[in-house]
Formats: structure tokens, C-alpha cells, sequence
């Protein structure tokens, strides 16, 4: 299975996003695999800051549990000066639906 969802990078903050991302936590990358996430992408469209993120998920996986973990919380609040947040720090998410997949 498939989740793809878009978030919104503030402005200006391009290159700390990918050098955040380039600099992933083990523990946060672990926590990620361990829920049964894997492949995962994020794509920057420059003119709208809008990052779109696809990722695979393995049949009974535990990705919506995540939200509860201490990392991803930690991982929220070190990203939440750089993206468009909730309350939480958790990022502003919008869920996307596949229209056409090419096997």
C-alpha cells in the first residue's frame, strides 16, 4: 500500500529542509522502518513550496501510531520554525488520492 500526502515548506527554508533531511536521526529512521514504512520520498515544488511525500507501507503496519512516539514528536518540534505546523508542531498534512499508477 501507498500513502501520499503534501505539507508546506515556509519560504526561504529549502536548504535547511534538505540538509534536516539529509541529517535524519537513526533513531527517527528506525522508528519509521519499525512501523512498517519504507521507500519514502518527500519532492519540493520550488514555486509553491509545497513538499509532496509518498511513501510505502507494509501490510500491518503501524504508521498512524507514530504521532504518539517521542521522536516524532522531537522530530516535529525541530522542524515546526521551517513548515506550517498545527498546534502540536505536527506538520499541516493533506492527504492525497492516487488517480493513476503505472505498473
Amino acid at each position: 500500500m501507498k500513502r501520499a500526502f503534501k505539507m508546506k515548506l515556509k519560504p526561504g527554508f529549502e536548504e535547511e529542509y534538505k540538509k534536516r533531511h539529509d541529517e535524519i536521526w537513526p533513531a527517527l529512521a528506525e522508528e519509521l522502518k519499525k512501523a512498517g514504512v519504507s521507500d519514502y520520498s518527500i519532492f519540493l515544488d520550488r514555486e509553491t513550496s509545497t513538499l509532496f511525500a509518498v511513501q510505502k507501507l507494509s501490510d500491518g503496519n503501524t504508521a498512524k501510531q507514530l504521532s504518539q512516539t517521542g521522536i516524532v514528536r522531537k522530530w516535529w518540534d525541530f522542524m515546526s520554525d521551517i513548515m506550517e505546523v498545527n498546534p502540536d508542531n505536527s506538520p499541516v498534512v493533506t492527504e492525497l488520492k492516487e488517480v493513476f499508477y503505472l505498473k
